[in-house]
């Protein structure tokens, strides 16, 4: 990985951002090669019971458990919308899903599927880059759509408080109190 990349340098600042965030047992849902689920491993493990990476790609699930191996972090293959899954993980107290529901056919199941691995009062952060909105091209042959800001906005109706975010390469900023003139990313922390 070259640390000047931008992308990797965006993805690994949503990971940083998480940090104050987590405790207990966490997933990172669609954890890619795991680099962000060590990231949480190393830097949050006194208050860390374990984290969970989970992805759908073969390969890369083999490449984190080579590569990023802690004594907190466990990486498992997994479809993330599986409609089974609550069953096969159990609960958890944060979800980490950064990048991955613009990749999704299934978001409906996809969210589903995170409110039940959710403990209540558990505390969920995604991200998504926004672009013209779902059932529309977004110029990305991986993505399936990419939502709106509104879109975005409104996916979370069902938990008790939320708290969202813009990102610009590593800067991440409260919407509230954003001076971005352009918003390619959102974040939210929203609490169940």
């Amino acid at each position: 990985m070259d640390i000047t990349n931008e992308l990797l340098i965006e993805h690994l600042a949503r990971y940083h951002f998480s940090v104050p965030h987590i405790y207990g047992r966490t997933l990172d849902f669609a954890t890619g090669v795991g680099y962000g689920a060590h990231v949480i491993a190393k830097k949050c493990k006194h208050g860390l019971e374990e984290i969970i990476g989970v992805d759908i790609d073969s390969n890369a699930i083999q490449y984190a458990k080579a590569n990023y191996y802690h004594p907190l972090s466990n990486f498992k293959l997994a479809d993330v919308t599986d409609p089974t899954l609550p069953d096969q993980l159990g609960t958890f107290d944060v979800i980490l899903s950064f990048e991955t529901i613009e990749h999704i056919e299934d978001e409906d199941q996809y969210m589903a599927n995170i409110y039940h691995l959710l403990k209540p009062g558990g505390t969920l952060i995604l991200s998504t880059p926004f672009g013209e909105g779902k059932g529309k091209s977004c110029g990305s042959p991986f993505h399936v759509h990419q939502m709106t800001e509104n879109e975005f906005l409104s996916m979370f109706d069902q938990f008790q408080k939320k708290r969202f975010f813009y990102q610009k390469g590593a800067l991440i900023e409260p919407i509230e109190s954003s001076q971005m003139d352009h918003k390619p990313l959102g974040i939210v922390i929203a609490y169940k």
